[in-house]
């Protein structure tokens, strides 16, 4: 593993802890002025607006890193979430039933912070659970 692997990791992985712990206030350390999300160009701020919003949908939610990849400034990251949303959730009303579903989502650092994410959340399987099936 080579010294840019280890930064880029140390990056991704004070993101999450930032993400978990609900400090939008230190997005600045890991993420850029202005960032690319699933094709969206939007500020910092709104990004964050985005994530308080995955909160208020799910407040139990953490992020559990299965599996990380990382290739000089590229990170690509399968996550785990075992949560209980509170409201529908991507067009999904859980009706207040604890679901468990992976996101894999491909991350650019520029400069070592987060310039771009593209994500796919795995809602089918959150359908499959509420439908029992």
């Amino acid at each position: 593993m080579t010294a840019g692997h280890t930064g880029a990791e140390a990056v991704y992985a004070r993101y999450l802890l930032v993400l978990d712990e609900r400090r939008w206030e230190d997005l600045g350390a890991v993420v850029h002025d202005e960032v690319t999300h699933d094709g969206r160009l939007m500020t910092r701020e709104q990004f964050a607006d985005l994530l308080r919003e995955d909160v208020a949908t799910i407040p139990d939610l953490r992020y559990e890193l299965r599996a990380l990849v990382v290739d000089g400034d590229h990170l690509a990251a399968r996550l785990w979430f075992d949560c209980t949303p509170v409201r529908p959730f991507r067009g999904v009303d859980t009706r207040g039933q604890r679901v468990a579903f992976a996101e894999h989502a491909f991350y650019e650092l520029v400069d070592g912070r987060i310039r771009s994410i593209e994500s796919v959340v795995d809602v089918d399987a959150v359908r499959r659970q509420v439908q029992g099936g």
